[in-house]
């Protein structure tokens, strides 16, 4: 079972190792600079090299790169964009060098220019991107409040669909938070999630899972992220999740909270102690 949980780079981007082996990780995300500015790390050789032998030696894989907050491809602003796609290439740079495989980024908001314009923007920016090789861009879908686009399947298989971009170079990342707050129940209407995840988007378009109990009640489009189990999905939705055939290949990060004195170890022990 490959899981883990978003960790701090403070003190140096291997670091993250370290805090990964120290709640009993074995895989990870880190931002590459701070979640709400537009400031990405640029690595030497040195950093680089240190992150790669530390990851290499403590077995994680894969290790993700959560783009920052700001972020907005659907946007009709064009100095918004043009900052958006700067930095989610400066983003992918970082894991290039890092040796990082997944980039992932909320897809942004119309702001009022319609669903199809948001979509077209989205589609426009990615094929500006320059995706490395050994990189893989991916999707996150959304909890759906207001204007924002990804919180349906469908719409998140338009995003991978109307690039030119290969879609070997793109995938998407379903964080069970957004999905729960986007209508769909993981407890007792798991089944009809994955038939769509996978008559809607394409199981095989999934690449990675983030794993978040909710504070709030489904449909609502609040994204309040709780401990696993103890929120309105809970030990059933959960259990669903991680020992579903069609996903317990993937890789699962916990994005918990950690300002309340719960770590993300108890959380990861939650989570094992579901699989069957």
């Amino acid at each position: 079972m490959r899981i883990g949980a978003h960790v701090s780079v403070a003190g140096g981007v291997e670091k993250a190792i370290e805090r990964q082996e120290d709640i009993g990780g074995n895989c990870g995300q880190i931002f590459a600079g701070s979640p709400r500015t537009w400031t990405v790390a640029e690595y030497d050789e040195d950093e680089s090299d240190g992150f790669r032998e530390a990851r290499a030696e403590a077995g994680h894989d894969p290790y993700v790169i959560h783009s920052t907050y700001l972020v907005n491809l659907a946007t009709p602003k064009d100095e918004l964009m043009e900052k958006s796609v700067d930095c989610l290439q400066q983003e992918l740079y970082a894991a290039r060098a890092l040796g990082v495989k997944y980039v992932v980024f909320h897809p942004g908001a119309h702001t009022g220019s319609g669903v199809e314009n948001g979509l077209d923007r989205i589609a426009d920016a990615v094929d500006v991107l320059k995706i490395p090789d050994e990189v893989t861009l991916l999707f996150e879908n959304t909890a759906g409040k207001g204007t924002t686009l990804g919180k349906e399947f469908s719409q998140l298989r338009e995003m991978l669909d109307r690039p030119e971009t290969p879609n070997d170079d793109l995938g998407v990342c379903i964080d069970t938070c957004h999905a729960h707050a986007a209508g769909y129940d993981l407890a007792d209407g798991f089944d009809r999630v994955l038939e769509e995840l996978d008559s809607e988007l394409g199981l095989e378009h999934v690449e990675l899972l983030h794993l978040n109990d909710s504070k709030d009640p489904l449909g609502s489009e609040k994204d309040n992220h709780e401990h696993i189990g103890e929120g309105e999905i809970g030990d059933e939705g959960f259990e669903n999740v991680v020992n579903a055939d069609e996903l317990n290949d993937l890789p699962m990060i916990l994005e918990t909270p950690t300002s309340d004195g719960k770590s993300y170890e108890e959380n990861l022990e939650r989570v094992r102690s579901l699989v069957a």
